[in-house]
């Protein structure tokens, strides 16, 4: 099933894209909004794999929400002006719908975008099979991260920290530790306290149950300090 919202300020469109997201299977209606700020912050909070946005909207226009976005969803633009057509595709949009549309217009969009959804979600099963690597967005790009080049990942509320080898500043993004963990080899990274997860094979000092990263102390809490002293055991003489 394909996450979805729906946001239009004109009752009558949102209507009819909630009415055809209810008759398609594979499509699942997860809420509406009457603009995009309401939207934002369900965003900020909840994710989805696929947004019918419009465009020409009171204080923030599709185009600008789409571009502010941070970890932005598939997106196929609702709207009666064609004039935004060519700026929607720049923003790498699924498909535009100029309004009024049929059902069989908004099925053949939809259909674009379960494929490429489909296709990203065998990619992200492939980063995790291989045991070497994930792509992580960071500051508008996507950067390959290589799990041997991880030193400790820093988790901030939405936003996690990950300090690699060879970089001085750490790579910001969006995202959970609870997510990043999920995607971490287990037999290399291991959850250490609520707020840090470790690369074992990167750990060269270790100090009053603090691990030590050149001048960071990460400490291991009680709640995994039973685990990690089960795997200092296995390795120490």
């Amino acid at each position: 099933m394909i996450r979805t919202i729906a946001i239009d300020d004109e009752p009558l469109a949102l209507q009819l894209v909630e009415g055809y997201i209810s008759k398609t299977p594979f499509l699942e209606l997860v809420d509406t909004f009457d603009n995009p700020l309401d939207a934002m912050d369900f965003l900020n909070n909840k994710s989805v794999d696929l947004i019918f946005l419009d465009i020409h909207m009171p204080d923030l226009s599709g185009i600008e929400f789409t571009r502010i976005l941070q970890n932005r969803p598939k997106i196929i633009f609702t709207t009666a002006y064609e004039k935004y057509a060519l700026e929607g595709f720049k923003l790498e949009a699924v498909d535009y719908l100029l309004k009024p549309f049929n059902y069989e217009e908004f099925l053949t969009a939809a259909k674009k975008a379960q494929k490429l959804i489909g296709l990203e979600k065998q990619s992200h099963e492939k980063v995790e099979a291989n045991n070497e690597f994930l792509f992580l967005k960071s500051e508008y790009k996507i950067r390959r991260i290589n799990f041997n080049e991880i030193k400790y990942i820093e988790g901030l509320k939405d936003y996690v920290k990950v300090y690699l080898q060879n970089e001085t500043k750490p790579i910001l993004s969006l995202n959970t530790l609870k997510a990043l963990e999920a995607k971490l080899p287990s037999e290399k990274f291991m959850r250490v306290h609520r707020s840090y997860i470790v690369n074992l094979e990167k750990i060269e000092t270790i100090e009053r149950s603090r691990i030590v990263f050149g001048k960071t102390y990460i400490p291991v809490s009680e709640q995994y300090k039973d685990k990690f002293q089960e795997f200092l055991d296995k390795n120490f003489l």
